[in-house]
Order: structure tokens, then C-alpha cells, then sequence
């Protein structure tokens, strides 16, 4: 039987949060961090579909793959997952993508937010889970493909008028 068998898999952003939550929640729960983003869109290119509606079209950096496996392999063996990033919209993408590159069921999926990292702030989000808010990661979307489009196309203007290395 492997650590996560059978436990309820949280999954939040930052490493240092891990040990107070797992404290908050019991022995029922494993805690694992994604260290932020785990997908994004290809450094190597533009990675949007202007003909498709602008799609971003997103890769994991190599840097996140052995992340994103050790994150899969818990998630199939977790009774339940609860994605607790941040509330904030990058929060909200991040939980979005968890939920997407993980192959995570809607079923065995919970969202949950807190604001502190107290017991009681823990187990009332545990106790109140909600969906995804497709809203606040549509709006980190679209800021996220108008920061590439007009980083693509001004930041090398820039670098020939100004100062190499500017991002516009």
C-alpha cells in the first residue's frame, strides 16, 4: 500500500504551507505542492490559435514533469483530491489545470479556499467545497495570451529601439 492510498489528496501551491495543513487536517490526508504553475504556454513560440479564438495552446516546462508525475500517481491513488490554491485568479488557473493535466474525475474533485492557515479556517473550506470558478480562469487566460501577443510582437521593437532584453 502506497502513502496515499486511500487518502484524501490536498494539493496546494507552495511547499511551505505542507506540514501546517497536514497538522490541520489528520492522518486522513496527504498534502503535496505544485510549486505554482504546472503548465503554460510554450517559451518556444507564440502558443495561441489565433484562428481557433485565440486558444492557448500549453506545454509543461521541463522542470514540472517529474512534479506533474508524482501528482498524478497520488491523485489515482487518493480516495478524493481537493485542489486548495490561492483564491486569486492565478489561483484559480492553477487549480483549473491541476484538474485538467491530471486527469482529475469531477467526482472525486473538490476546490477549496482559505484564506489562513489555521485549523479552523482549513476545516471550514473542507467543509465547504465548491467548483472551479471558470470565470477567474478565463480572466487569467485572457490576460495571460495579451501578455504573449503584445510580448511577442512589441518586446522585440523594444530590444532594437531601446535596450535588449526589454519585455514589453
Amino acid at each position: 500500500m502506497s502513502m496515499t492510498e486511500g487518502k484524501n489528496l490536498v494539493i496546494v501551491e507552495s511547499p511551505g504551507k505542507i506540514k501546517k495543513i497536514e497538522d490541520a487536517l489528520g492522518k486522513d490526508y496527504i498534502v503535496k505542492a505544485s510549486w505554482g504553475h504546472i503548465r503554460d504556454l510554450d517559451e518556444s513560440g507564440l502558443s495561441i490559435n489565433i484562428e481557433k479564438g485565440f486558444e492557448p495552446q500549453y506545454v509543461i516546462p521541463a522542470e514540472k514533469k517529474k512534479v506533474v508525475t508524482e501528482l498524478k500517481k497520488a491523485a489515482k491513488e487518493a480516495s478524493a483530491v481537493w485542489l486548495a490554491s490561492d483564491a486569486d485568479r492565478e489561483g484559480e488557473a492553477i487549480s483549473w489545470h491541476l484538474f485538467e493535466t491530471l486527469e482529475l474525475k469531477k467526482e472525486k474533485t473538490r476546490r477549496i479556499v482559505f484564506q489562513e492557515i489555521t485549523k479552523s479556517a482549513i476545516q471550514e473550506a473542507v467543509e465547504n467545497p465548491r467548483e472551479i470558478d471558470m470565470n477567474l480562469v478565463n480572466a487569467q487566460q485572457a490576460r495571460r495570451v495579451l501578455d504573449r501577443l503584445v510580448g511577442f510582437e512589441l518586446s522585440p521593437v523594444l530590444w532594437r529601439k531601446i535596450q535588449p532584453k526589454l519585455s514589453a
